[in-house]
């Protein structure tokens, strides 16, 4: 299968469109990551998105709508309590990097939601996924636009690293603006959880919802969470990874058979170095943004040892944490 890369202008629009309509999968840019974009109410089309990823079945995706009022018929909400959390959060965070998980709609296939009862819904802010969403005339399914396993694409480029002849098309909308997945928060039940850390923080989640549970990066598997990213290795480069703490890195720095994923602050006063060396902003939105693009540029280094500096532990880190927690596992 060839691959068409196209602008996010009316062209690319309607071959997006055009590709949707019939079933088939398109990568598309969101401001978390790109997405493998299919119809979200459509078996076909959804089993697709499974075969290009090598998806395992049993992880659900999350549906992409293109306003509020779009995302009400998604939910079945077992109480008003439920609602009322769900709206409190779209006030506050839609369009955005938030995904609202509840109990689906009869309407929701089974498929999308790797049969389990929750249905994964969010409104994003990039406008190109709002218009397709809109041009569609129905929600899309989109988890990131890459091989299942490998680091979540945030550039056309690294899109066409692992889904090159898999997919017809690519929709380049430049590099992504957060860098990292939504945040999940399941509304149900007695008290809201945070289901995958994300690009909202644990405070501004706080801020709408003062009880919110908030679960540590783990990878554990957890039967009736209706999340990506919790039941598999995710984001892992090719060769692997693993972490070192910033004392241990005087150690290694001068080994140009290692590869280093570290902060400014980590590598301050140290001398140069030979070998592959990705250096990330010191705050957790910054590093966010540029974690999975630094991993991509790591497996092209291709070095024998791929090490990442160890961030810090507190939840304005969490959502980097867990990624790199899986990426490392």
């Amino acid at each position: 299968m060839d691959t068409r890369t196209v602008a996010t202008d009316d062209a690319g629009l309607a071959a997006a469109l055009t590709i949707l309509r019939g079933d088939g999968v398109v990568a598309v840019p969101t401001e978390t990551v790109y997405g493998l974009a299919a119809r979200a109410l459509s078996e076909r089309a959804v089993a697709g998105i499974y075969a290009a990823k090598g998806r395992p079945a049993d992880n659900p995706l999350i549906l992409h709508v293109h306003d509020v009022a779009a995302a009400w018929p998604l939910f079945s909400f077992q109480d008003p309590l439920e609602e009322r959390r769900a709206r409190r959060l779209a006030e506050a965070f839609w369009p955005g990097p938030l995904t609202i998980v509840a109990v689906a709609a009869a309407i929701v296939p089974a498929s999308v939601r790797a049969g389990l009862p929750k249905v994964a819904v969010r409104l994003p802010s990039h406008p190109f996924a709002r218009r397709l969403a809109e041009g569609l005339g129905e929600p899309f399914a989109a988890p990131s636009a890459n091989v299942s396993g490998r680091p979540s694409p945030t550039t056309a480029a690294d899109v066409e690293e692992t889904l090159a002849g898999r997919i017809p098309l690519i929709v380049d909308g430049g590099p992504c603006s957060r860098g990292i997945e939504s945040s999940v928060v399941d509304v149900s039940g007695p008290r809201p959880r945070l289901l995958r850390p994300g690009a909202l923080s644990v405070l501004e989640l706080r801020r709408i919802l003062p009880d919110l549970d908030v679960r540590a990066p783990g990878l554990a598997a957890h039967v009736d969470d209706a999340s990506p990213g919790l039941r598999h290795r995710h984001y892992a480069p090719v060769g692997g990874a693993s972490t070192v703490s910033a004392v241990a890195l005087p150690v290694v720095w001068d080994d140009a058979d290692v590869g280093l994923i570290a902060r400014e602050s980590d590598i301050e006063g140290l001398p140069p170095r030979e070998g592959f060396l990705a250096v990330l902003p010191d705050d957790a939105d910054g590093y966010a943004r540029e974690l999975f693009a630094g991993l991509y540029r790591a497996e092209r280094a291709a070095p024998q040892r791929l090490l990442v500096v160890e961030v810090p532990d507190d939840e304005a880190w969490i959502g980097v944490r867990d990624r790199l927690l899986r990426a490392t596992a």
